[in-house]
């Protein structure tokens, strides 16, 4: 099986092939990516950020240790094999806490990847990149590489003192904001290759000042930006022409690959190009959970029109209520109109509705769904009208929860087409 030590070698051998990585904490994406990954005998590599998940509970409520023990029943209830998961924690460092002095918030990064390093999370990305009370919003690269050393040694001593097998790094930090930008793009220019050269350089020389040299050695990629990114509205699209330059460096680093973060929506053809140019560690997130909206918000209109009492789409009624009355993760992000608004909080490309799948509200719209069709047989026409892309489901009865996880799984397998280019020659 495909392991993340291998994805430089067969780059340089020119078999590129590569690993998406599933950041997401919604049960039918995980139990979505898990069945996927049983089906294809691929790794199933599933993170979580720091803001998601950290030892005081992240936005979902959970540590690390709880959001593996999830993830662990949800694979084994699929009964995917435990040597085919692998988990990651992402952006590592202080942003959870960077209103605090530095020292504070290091204090409390630190804290962190002990717990995501104690709980079996075995790729780790540290991301020091943001300053915190007092400091410039961006700090530079010395900074930045001293306190990622910092971290990696908590985690190799974290491992050490657990038995576990000491972590793999991910360093660096050119990466898209979380979520995906808020204003319309043209177009994102790639990093300099320069600056991706002294990233590695300053970092490299720091972990070795610290003793760190062994923890540098099992750093597998580096965060850039290939020129990738998604917005509110719409994406910019890989152009491989215009991250020649950058991909170019990797010629000079025989043992690394890059991380591409916010490949959500690139498609088939962009995709692979990443793969094939160095990118493998392919990220996404919000396209996995902006398709089990639309798929839900179908399936409303569809029992609005099939169903008997069920009322006018009560299901996006109930989103719009509930982001609504709890503002915080969308308001800012949103700008416009108060139609403009209303358009971005169910229909935005960065998907800030994901935070209130959770909200028990939301989740009793969709338990009251799922039972409104639960059996039935939806005609032909009312697929057509509302999504074709399950058409085949006509007139037999339907298992909701099985529907949402095929249009997942439907996303999934263009990231896995592009990762494993043998089985698409094949």
């Amino acid at each position: 099986m495909l392991t993340l030590e291998d994805l430089a070698r067969l780059r340089r051998e020119g078999r590129p092939r590569g690993m998406a990585s599933v950041c997401s904490a919604h049960p039918l994406v995980l139990r979505a990516a898990l069945r996927h990954g049983l089906r294809t005998g691929a790794p199933v590599l599933i993170e979580a950020t720091c803001n998601q998940v950290n030892h005081q509970g992240g936005y979902t409520g959970m540590t690390p240790a709880d959001f593996a023990a999830l993830v662990r029943r949800i694979s084994a209830e699929e009964g995917c094999p435990p040597g085919q998961l692998l988990l990651g924690g992402d952006h590592l460092g202080p942003n959870p806490w960077r209103a605090l002095p530095a020292e504070a918030a290091m204090a409390e990064a630190g804290r962190m990847v002990a717990a995501y390093v104690a709980a079996g999370f075995s790729k780790i990305h540290l991301d020091t990149s943001m300053g915190c009370a007092g400091e410039p919003a961006a700090l530079e690269d010395a900074t930045t590489a001293r306190r990622a050393a910092r971290l990696a040694r908590i985690a190799d001593e974290t491992a050490r003192s657990h038995g576990l097998a000491p972590p793999r790094f991910i360093l660096g930090t050119e990466v898209p904001p979380p979520g995906g930008a808020d204003h319309a793009l043209d177009s994102v220019a790639p990093t300099a290759p320069d600056a991706a050269r002294a990233t590695i350089a300053i970092h490299h020389e720091t972990f070795a000042q610290e003793g760190l040299e062994d923890a540098f050695d099992r750093v597998l990629a580096f965060v850039v930006q290939p020129g990738v990114e998604f917005g509110n509205r719409n994406v910019a699209l890989y152009d491989r022409t215009r991250a020649r330059p950058l991909t170019a460096v990797l010629a000079e680093e025989p043992g690394l690959v890059f991380e591409a973060h916010s490949t959500d929506y690139q498609g088939p053809g962009p995709l692979a190009a990443l793969v094939e140019d160095g990118f493998p560690i392919l990220k996404v997130g919000p396209e996995l959970t902006f398709v089990l909206r639309e798929a839900l918000y179908a399936l409303d209109l569809i029992a609005t029109e099939l169903v008997p009492g069920y009322g006018t789409r009560p299901l996006a009624a109930t989103m719009e209520r509930v982001m609504r009355d709890r503002p915080a993760d969308w308001q800012r992000h949103y700008p416009g109109s108060a139609a403009e608004q209303h358009l971005l909080r169910h229909y935005s490309l960065s998907d800030r509705i994901r935070y209130y799948w959770p909200d028990p509200e939301a989740r009793q719209a969709v338990d009251a769904l799922a039972a409104a069709l639960a059996g039935r047989r939806v005609p032909l026409p009312l697929w057509r009208q509302f999504l074709p892309a399950a058409e085949d489901h006509a007139d037999r009865p339907l298992d909701p929860e099985a529907l949402l996880i095929e249009r997942v799984t439907a996303s999934l397998a263009i990231y896995h087409a592009a990762c494993h280019p043998d089985e698409r020659k094949g």
